[in-house]
């Protein structure tokens, strides 16, 4: 957890990819503070062809990684890491990335937030099934105080996590950062495997990682603004758990009935033909904290129990919801993330169920032009986090705006620290 000084250096923006021109000409555009680089999974030069895009290297203060499990992933991170020091290198395996053109596969996407404009610390999480909180939560304080000091004439700050999406242990990491963040927004995505759901991957320290998690800690000369969103509504029908399996977020039963044969039931289908769509097109919610938040249906297990992307319990009340314009819904979205400034650029977490949707409502190429257009890059997640929750089908990211009088000079806190 080194401290890096602000330097001098101006933003410089991605050099164009040879290997396919048409993202080349979208990454390569001028002025832009957060530089993008794009290379095919499977091209043996892919980490040269990020460093090209991303140059100058050296002045980079943290590259994030999205990387297609089609990848040699832990070659990757290895070559990624001896390649792009003295920056830190973090990032996950992915449930599709999204690209210069939008929805993409077979990639992987470079992140590179120079250090003329951040500062960042890693909190690394090398086993979730045996971490401290309270180590992690005075880390964290420790990082921003840090931060605050060194950096003190920059107001913007984020935390980004990514975290193994086969864990099951996102709703427990998240509520226990919670209390490290103070008013520091997070946002972040639960590594993907595409849809084999069979090996996910967090990337520090040179390593692909399993049941690991990481934390970045970003402080910022630029605007930022943390969002979530999603298109779906809450309808009238709802059921109860039963039955349950917390620990491994399986429900045998809804409404004292066997839980795939009545949760079809209730949509007027058959239990046999349950799939991703069916899902991602008819998830439940549950109501917390007076707004409703989804818990996705990953799959049905071979004895009819439902299994789940987050936390489930007996008792719990579930909502049938229904889709929205989907289309409409992102464009007012993004829409709302630049009405009164244009990002730099948009990170951002998509929960792979919304692509599954769009996928099969023949979505996707409209979806992928507004995320695009908007410059919104990032992956495809088996889950979302934002602040101190894990949900599922949303839209999760960060906005991350030019700097401007007030985001450079703000009265900020001197310093920050926990009693």
């Amino acid at each position: 957890m080194t401290t890096r000084s602000a330097t001098a250096a101006a933003p410089v923006s991605g050099t164009p990819r040879a290997a396919n021109p048409s993202l080349s000409s979208l990454a390569a555009a001028s002025g832009q503070i957060v530089r993008t680089g794009f290379a095919p999974a499977h091209a043996p030069d892919a980490v040269d062809q990020l460093a090209q895009a991303l140059h100058p290297v050296a002045d980079l203060d943290l590259v994030v990684l999205f990387v297609s499990p089609e990848a040699d992933v832990a070659q990757v991170i290895a070559s990624a890491t001896e390649r792009f020091g003295p920056a830190q290198v973090v990032g996950c395996t992915t449930a599709g990335e999204i690209g210069a053109t939008g929805y993409t596969d077979g990639e992987i996407i470079a992140i590179g937030l120079p250090r003329s404009h951040f500062a960042s610390r890693i909190l690394r999480i090398e086993d979730l099934s045996a971490y401290d909180p309270q180590a992690m939560i005075d880390a964290m304080i420790q990082n921003r105080t840090e931060m605050t000091r060194t950096h003190s004439e920059w107001a913007g700050e984020f935390a980004l996590l990514m975290v193994d999406g086969l864990s099951m242990r996102e709703d427990t990491l998240t509520a226990d950062l919670a209390p490290g963040l103070g008013p520091v927004p997070l946002f972040g995505g639960s590594a993907g495997d595409g849809t084999d759901f069979a090996s996910t991957h967090v990337l520090f320290d040179g390593n692909a990682r399993q049941n690991a998690a990481v934390v970045v800690q970003v402080r910022s000369s630029c605007g930022i603004r943390v969002f979530n969103t999603d298109h779906l509504r809450p309808t009238q029908q709802r059921m109860v758990v039963t039955g349950a399996n917390p620990a491994q977020r399986q429900v045998h039963e809804i409404n004292a009935e066997p839980a795939a044969r009545e949760y079809a039931r209730l949509l007027g289908k058959d239990p046999e033909q349950l799939t991703s769509f069916t899902f991602a097109a008819h998830p439940v919610v549950v109501r917390i904290g007076g707004k409703h938040h989804v818990r996705a249906i990953r799959k049905v297990a071979d004895n009819g129990d439902l299994m789940f992307f987050s936390a489930i319990d007996e008792g719990v009340v579930l909502t049938l919801a229904q889709s929205q314009d989907m289309v409409g819904h992102l464009s007012t979205a993004l829409s709302d993330l630049t009405r009164q400034q244009t990002p730099d650029i948009i990170l951002t977490c998509d929960c792979v169920l919304r692509r599954i949707e769009a996928q099969q409502k023949q979505l996707s190429p409209q979806i992928s032009a507004l995320l695009a257009s908007h410059r919104a890059v990032g992956f495809c997640t088996y889950g979302e986090q934002v602040n101190s929750m894990h949900v599922n089908q949303t839209l999760t990211g960060v906005a991350i705006y030019p700097p401007t009088e007030l985001t450079t000079t703000t009265a900020e806190e001197k310093a920050w620290s926990r009693a």
